[in-house]
């Protein structure tokens, strides 16, 4: 049996990984939700194109503003090309998103004048170029606006949408298999026949972490804890993925198949044994492209475990880094006592309050690694090395945001 390694060390295995990409592929725009781009975007033109109105108002010259009172000359509608300028003691009305007419230099606001017949009376000026957008004021030509690597979303697809780009250069998601061991588990709608029997929950969490963190899911159920049906599944989950994530079977009981298959398939253990809590009996296996992550069998830990370790792993096939969870500063407000020389992922509920993170354990119970529902509510989950030392309030800690 391998040498249970250190936290860092772990990452740093699974960050130096260079798996195969997955294919790039070209989509819709609006099919676009969630991929991850592979081509820089950058400005075709400059937007604006030419000064336009920010608000509804009066263009002008603004050297007329002493002048008190100016004749409307026009009307210019947002989506009309104007071929009227402003000449001196004139004004044109002009509304919100409309080129602003050759000559004028000013909006001054409908708030700002009094309309008398065919004139306005300025009642409150305004400094030069007020209200007026400038060329490029969103973006320039040629500017990088998106880099390669970065996740489509709403905002992406609107500023794609604005540069007339109906179709994207993404990263096809990699395809992540995913079974449960143990003959104790039941499927969604199973009849319990037995008290010994309990609901399944680890692979139906797991398949919305990763559809969530940009994989594919590809739900297999459950498997009970005989080797002979663990190698077929295995085999089959192998067969159309590029990871396959288990639960259970990965520790050291007489039913614990999931790592024996592992090795016994052609896999190089990467590494077996994390000096971390929870979840410590974890393991990570390759053989080319494909990866095996076998996650423990306790709904809690393998959920924190699966954050940890898998999100990195789908992140290397698209090189979206920035889908892993962002560790940043709170600070605690309540004492926690520390009893393992362990890199420890606590469940802490937090709150922001005058631009800081404040971090307690209010309704989060103490108990096994089984208990998910300490990661409702706005949770986060505190670090602590393996160097630490117990925390008291108003220490600053490390906390890991997954949502």
């Amino acid at each position: 049996m391998l040498a249970f390694i250190d936290f860092e060390t772990s990452l740093q295995i699974i960050k130096e990984l260079a798996p195969k990409k997955t294919d790039i592929v070209e989509l819709p725009l609006m099919q676009t939700l969630g991929f991850v781009l592979a081509e820089d975007i950058k400005a075709s033109e400059n937007s604006p194109s030419k000064p336009t109105a920010a608000m509804d108002g009066y263009a002008m010259r603004h050297e007329d503003m002493v002048l008190g009172k100016l004749i409307i000359e026009g009307i210019n509608p947002a989506g009309s090309d104007i071929a009227q300028a402003v000449e001196k003691g004139k004004c044109i009305k002009t509304f919100t998103g409309s080129l602003m007419p050759d000559g004028s230099d000013t909006l001054i606001p409908i708030e700002n004048v009094e309309v008398q017949g065919d004139s306005i009376v300025i009642v409150s000026s305004v400094p030069k170029g007020f209200s007026v957008r400038s060329i490029g004021e969103n973006y320039a030509k040629d500017e990088l606006l998106i880099p390669a690597g970065t996740k489509m979303d709403f905002v992406q697809i609107g500023v794609m949408a604005s540069l007339n780009i109906d179709k994207l250069r993404v990263y096809s998601k990699p395809k992540v298999a995913i079974f449960a061991t143990g003959s104790e588990l039941l499927h969604l709608g199973e009849t319990q026949t037995s008290d010994a029997q309990i609901r399944s929950s680890n692979n139906y969490t797991l398949e919305a972490i990763v559809a969530k963190y940009g994989g594919i899911p590809l739900q297999l159920g459950c498997v009970k804890d005989n080797k002979t049906i663990i190698t077929h599944a295995m085999q089959k989950a192998l067969r159309n993925s590029d990871i396959v994530v288990t639960t259970g079977g990965v520790s050291v009981g007489d039913f614990d198949f999931v790592k024996d298959v592992i090795k016994e398939i052609g896999f190089e253990v990467l590494f077996q044994g994390v000096n971390i809590k929870p979840g410590q009996h974890i393991m990570l296996a390759r053989k080319g492209d494909q990866f095996i992550l076998g996650l423990p069998g306790f709904a809690y830990s393998s959920t924190v475990t699966a954050l940890l370790y898998l999100l990195p792993l789908i992140a290397r096939f698209t090189d979206a880094h920035h889908q892993e969870l962002r560790t940043i500063k709170a600070t605690l407000q309540e004492s926690y006592a520390k009893k393992t020389n362990k890199t420890e992922f606590v469940a802490c509920r937090i709150k922001s309050e005058h631009n800081r993170y404040l971090c307690d354990f209010g309704d989060k119970k103490l108990g096994s690694s089984a208990i998910l529902t300490n990661m409702l509510g706005p949770t986060a989950l505190m670090k602590l090395s393996s160097t630490d030392l117990s925390k008291h309030i108003g220490d600053e800690i490390d906390i890991l945001l997954f949502d």
